[in-house]
């Protein structure tokens, strides 16, 4: 075993990751890229869940926009983040990797229900774990998800792969070009600077259970497994 500095982890993906740079719907090649980078520090003796966002399929804000109640909304979004586990479990299969797909809705025909001590199970047994489903209930993000599952299975980090950002910054790099990156963060800085590196359920949950967080950039291939064993990249929220 590798001497890493995080053995159980927690990646966020958001659904627009998985899109690729299509924006939209599903990219295999991204996720096949994603699979094999995960093999490599799944290999290394890391435990891995994954929390996937549906923003590639649907946004629950977007139906609300559009008149459609919320907690509907919500529900499609949750639907969506299914799509997106069993995409995701898919690819690291066909990589070689033993997964599961555990969802707060029961689905009995496509993934297994979420039970903490049978998802803690199954990541002592190698398996990676992917949650979906949300929390289960309208109103509550896959950020949220990620800070209430990490603190459920005892994970070392929530890791936040962003497409294309390489970390936290004062502002939006795409907009502002004076926008500075910030190498380390409290998580009361996050929510008092508004810096929505998560919206403030998560980051108050993380916060209140000692779960530090770490930003970097998925696209850059290696980047897991340099935070996994403890290179400074990103930003790094405690």
């Amino acid at each position: 075993m590798a001497d890493m500095k995080y053995k159980r982890v927690l990646l966020k993906l958001s659904g627009e990751a998985l899109a690729g740079e299509k924006g939209f719907g599903f990219d295999p090649e991204t996720v096949k890229a994603l699979a094999k980078e995960l093999k490599e520090v799944h290999d290394l003796g890391a435990e891995i869940a994954i929390v996937c966002g549906g923003g590639n399929v649907w946004r629950g804000i977007t139906g609300e926009k559009g008149g459609m109640e919320r907690a509907q909304a919500d529900y499609m979004g949750m639907l969506a983040t299914i799509q997106n586990g069993l995409f995701v479990q898919s690819a690291l299969e066909n990589a070689g990797v033993d997964t599961r797909v555990m969802t707060a809705i029961e689905m009995k025909a496509v993934a297994e229900p979420y039970i903490r001590r049978r998802a803690e199970r199954h990541l002592e047994k190698g398996r990676i774990v992917i949650f979906a489903g949300g929390t289960g209930s309208p109103y509550f993000s896959t950020d949220t998800t990620s800070a209430l599952r990490a603190a459920e299975i005892n994970a070392d980090v929530i890791l936040m792969a962003k497409n294309g950002v390489d970390g936290v910054y004062s502002a939006d790099p795409k907009i502002d070009e004076t926008a500075t990156k910030f190498d380390k963060l409290s998580h009361m800085d996050v929510i008092t600077q508004g810096l929505h590196v998560m919206d403030s359920t998560a980051s108050t949950m993380s916060m209140d259970n000692e779960i530090p967080l770490v930003v970097f950039n998925m696209n850059e291939t290696g980047n897991i497994k340099k935070v996994v064993l403890g290179e400074n990249i990103g930003t790094t929220v405690k």
